[in-house]
This record gives C-alpha cells, sequence and structure tokens, in this order.
C-alpha cells in the first residue's frame, strides 16, 4: 500500500494531450441550472419540476456538473477502465483536484497561452479525422452540431487541463532529493516491505552501420528533385507522392504529415530546414542520419507547422551488408581469443557513438540506468539476448531501425546479471533514489493541497458529503 501511494504522483510531470470529454464548469452555468430546474407553471398547473442537470461541487471560479462526472466516467470507460474501479466520489474528487490546480493557476498568473490551447486542439481534430474519416464523422461520433462548437469545448476542456498541469509542475519543479534523504527513506521502510526488484541485466554492443555509395546517394537526390518540380511545375499532389515513395513508416499513409513545433522531439537539420520555408514552399533535398527528405510546408500557425515530408533512403547494397557481417565476426573471434576485450573492442571499432566510449555499455531509455529489467525489457532486444550465457557473445545480428534510419549488424553480450531481490541500498540506490524523490514530491502536492483547499471556496452539493474523499473538501 505505500508504495501504491507513491504511484499517485506518477503522471504528473509527464502528462500528454489527450481528448478529455468532461465539460469545464463556469459560474455563470450555475445561474443557468438554477434558472432551467425552477418551477414554472401555468393556469392548468400541467408543469412539473424537471432537474436538467445538478451541481455536484464548487471550487474557486469552477462549477462541476453532475454531467462532468457521468462525461468523464464514460470517457473513462471508452479507454479500457473497469468501472468497478472507479466510484463516483472518487470521479468528482480527481475533478474537483483539476479545479482547485487550474484556480489557483490564474490566480499565481501562471499562463496558457490562446496560442498553445487552440494548437493542443487543433491537432486533437487532426488525429480524430485521420482516424475516423472526417470531419463529419468526427463531429457525428462525439454528438457535436459543428466543428465551432466541438473547437469551442475542446478550448475550455484543454485550457482547464493546461492550467492544472502546469500547476502541478511549478509546486514541485524545484524539488531535489539528497543522498542523505534516500538513506533515510530506505531506512524507514520495514524490513518485511521492502520492494522487490525483478531480475536484471546490464548488455554491451558492438555496432556496424553499412553505408551506401555515393552512386545510390545521388540516385536519391535525383528522385527527390523529380517530385520536386513534379508538385511546383505540374502542380502534382504532395500528399500523394509521399503515400507513393516515401519510406517513413511514422507518416507514409497519411500523405507525409507531421503537425511540429521547435521543441518537437525531431532532428535538428530537420527542423532547422521545415522552420526556414515558407507556407507553400517545397525545400531542397537534404540528409539526416535517416536518409533523404524533401519537405512541404502546408500551413504556418505562429510557432506551428503542419508539414508534409518525403524520405527516401539510399540502398545499401548487399555486398555491403556482408562486409559489415564479416568484420564483426572478425571481431568477435579476436575477443573470445583475448586478443582484447569487449569494452577494448566497442572503443576501437563500434561506429555507435553512444555507447563506443562506454564499453558498448547499453542504457535503459526507461531511467538512464544500465539495467535492463527482464519483464520490462524492449522485446527485440529480449530476444536477442534471451538465450545468452555468461562470457558469450552473439553472433552478428542484423537490426532493421524502427525510426526508419539504415540497418545495422551488431554483436551483443550480457556482462552483468542481477537476480530477483529485496531491494538493497547500495546496489539498487538508483532506482530507491527515484522512490524516495517520487514520495517527497507526492508530500509536497499533499501539503499544497491541505493548504489551498483551507484558503478556497468550496461547496460540494449535499448529495455527495457523505463521499469519503482522499482530501477534506467539506470543510468543518
Amino acid at each position: 500500500m505505500f508504495f501504491c501511494a507513491l504511484a499517485l504522483i506518477a503522471g504528473v510531470a509527464n502528462a500528454q494531450d489527450s481528448i478529455p470529454t468532461q465539460a469545464e464548469g463556469q459560474m455563470e452555468q450555475m445561474e443557468a441550472v438554477a434558472e432551467a430546474t425552477n418551477v414554472r407553471k401555468d393556469s392548468s398547473n400541467n408543469f412539473k419540476r424537471v432537474k436538467l442537470d445538478g451541481i455536484a461541487a464548487v471550487v474557486g471560479d469552477y462549477v462541476i456538473l453532475d454531467s462532468d462526472i457521468e462525461k468523464t466516467l464514460i470517457d473513462l470507460k471508452s479507454q479500457g477502465a473497469s468501472a468497478e474501479d472507479i466510484s463516483h466520489c472518487s470521479l468528482l474528487g480527481k475533478l474537483m483536484e483539476d479545479r482547485l490546480y487550474a484556480n489557483q493557476a490564474v490566480q499565481d498568473s501562471i499562463l496558457v497561452s490562446d496560442d498553445e490551447v487552440n494548437a493542443t486542439g487543433d491537432r486533437q481534430l487532426q488525429s480524430l479525422v485521420q482516424q475516423i474519416g472526417s470531419m463529419e464523422k468526427v463531429l457525428k461520433y462525439y454528438k457535436k452540431e459543428d466543428e465551432a462548437s466541438f473547437r469551442e469545448e475542446l478550448y475550455k476542456i484543454n485550457k482547464l487541463r493546461m492550467l492544472s498541469e502546469r500547476m502541478q509542475q511549478d509546486i514541485i519543479k524545484e524539488i531535489e532529493i539528497t543522498p542523505e534523504e534516500v538513506r533515510q527513506f530506505f531506512n524507514k521502510i520495514p524490513v518485511d516491505e521492502r520492494p522487490v526488484f525483478g531480475a536484471e541485466l546490464e548488455i554491451a554492443q558492438i555496432t556496424k552501420e553499412p553505408e551506401p555509395s555515393e552512386e545510390e546517394k545521388q540516385k536519391v537526390i535525383d528522385k527527390l528533385n523529380q517530385i520536386k518540380a513534379d508538385v511546383e511545375d505540374n502542380d502534382a499532389s504532395f500528399s500523394v507522392k509521399a503515400i507513393l515513395y516515401s519510406q517513413d513508416p511514422g507518416s507514409k499513409s497519411k500523405g507525409g504529415f507531421y503537425s511540429i513545433t521547435k521543441d518537437t522531439g525531431f532532428d535538428k537539420t530537420f527542423k532547422d530546414v521545415a522552420f526556414s520555408l515558407k507556407e507553400g514552399e517545397v525545400s531542397e533535398p537534404f540528409e539526416t542520419i535517416f536518409g533523404y527528405h524533401i519537405i512541404y510546408i502546408e500551413k504556418i500557425r505562429g510557432q506551428e507547422l503542419d508539414l508534409r515530408h518525403i524520405l527516401i533512403q539510399p540502398e545499401i547494397s548487399q555486398d555491403v551488408l556482408e562486409e559489415a557481417k564479416q568484420e564483426l565476426d572478425s571481431i568477435r573471434q579476436k575477443i573470445i581469443n583475448n586478443e582484447f576485450t569487449f569494452a577494448e573492442a566497442a572503443l576501437n571499432f563500434s561506429d555507435e557513438k553512444e555507447t563506443k566510449f562506454d564499453g558498448g555499455l547499453l542504457r535503459n531509455p526507461q531511467d538512464f540506468s544500465s539495467r535492463f529489467e527482464l519483464t520490462k525489457m524492449d522485446p527485440t532486444l529480449y530476444n536477442q539476448v534471451q538465450g545468452l550465457k555468461d562470457n558469450e557473445i552473439t553472433h552478428p545480428v542484423l537490426e532493421q531501425d524502427p525510426r526508419g534510419g539504415a540497418p545495422k549488424y551488431k554483436i551483443l553480450k550480457i556482462t552483468n546479471r542481477f537476480d530477483e531481490h529485496v531491494a538493497d541500498f547500495a546496489k539498487d540506490y538508483t532506482k530507491i533514489q527515484e522512490l524516495a524523490l517520487t514520495e517527497k514530491k507526492y508530500n509536497a502536492i499533499k501539503k499544497w493541497m491541505d493548504e489551498h483547499i483551507k484558503d478556497t471556496y468550496i461547496s460540494v452539493n449535499d448529495d455527495n458529503k457523505d463521499c469519503e474523499f482522499a482530501n477534506n473538501w467539506i470543510k468543518e
């Protein structure tokens, strides 16, 4: 239960764009609801009191309607959540937390610009249209009368969510953990309640990345120039060309489409070229680690670009691939013959700059440590090393780049094994440090929540006052 509580903070700094369905209430909605629920009678007394919607709670300047809770439950069910694990009271408590954060963010002048909110809504709508087929189908699916009203609702939802996230990030942004705090955190955990960490591996690799010939590179450049000319001179569709010729698996089916900002995690060269272009312009062919590209700028919206691109990779001949494989076979044999160590071979022969200076040691992308827990490993990497014994080295393995880059050969070795074990302070310091920092952030947010509940106007409808909230929403 102790570590379950720590998980409550896990999503604070990593919230992603999603499409929530709960509506954002405003104070004027209270009046509208009150009017809608008034008793209206004529001389024949045929009219009855009808409750169209109810106010579940008020937090600062935000009203939460009963319908907001119902919509949130529907949204969670659509995402696969089990209704048995979700109660009306827990949902209401979560919605009140979001509005407390947002209410304080406004007071603290934590800003979310209209451009940011609108850009988020645009991305969501674009994604929905691509998934469902057309804007008409999207509006029908979400039972909206027109695009304008749907955008307005998305704006309200996203504005509240983004304010809430910014406030939470602001609360914990300067929180750090000292080694002494980590030690105290670990020591206060009863021995029989200490976490158990699964079996882990440390893995090193040496790679050879075959290079295409200059002739093959020029063929690709000529092809991209031909496509560019056809688009510019003959009014050909860039989208259709991307579907036909692009080798980017992430955008090919969408006609090469991406929506990016300068903060988007794309290749720097790609972004530099994209942001140097005007709306409607097609770039010259240029090279990144993934191959050769051309970019077409479809729309510029402030600091955000809607673009389409075509990626073509020069072919690498089978002879070049075979040469890389044979070179790795030779390196492998020399390591086995003790002519040099695996780490020395990685430093001198590996083409992978990220690992060669660290003995070929791979880093876990989840926490950047050198350990990979077996139950959480990438399936491809797991399959490459699952049968490997201590001090064994794999034969050369051909690996395709999941990001769309050129294929490469590699050899791998397990450099260390850690069996499933109860947490050990020395061996598992990084993991324990992470848990300690999570608890510290959780406590900071809990303290902030308690203080601001006292200082904020909060009202809970009588129907909800029997709820057992995690926070003291019902003030004495």
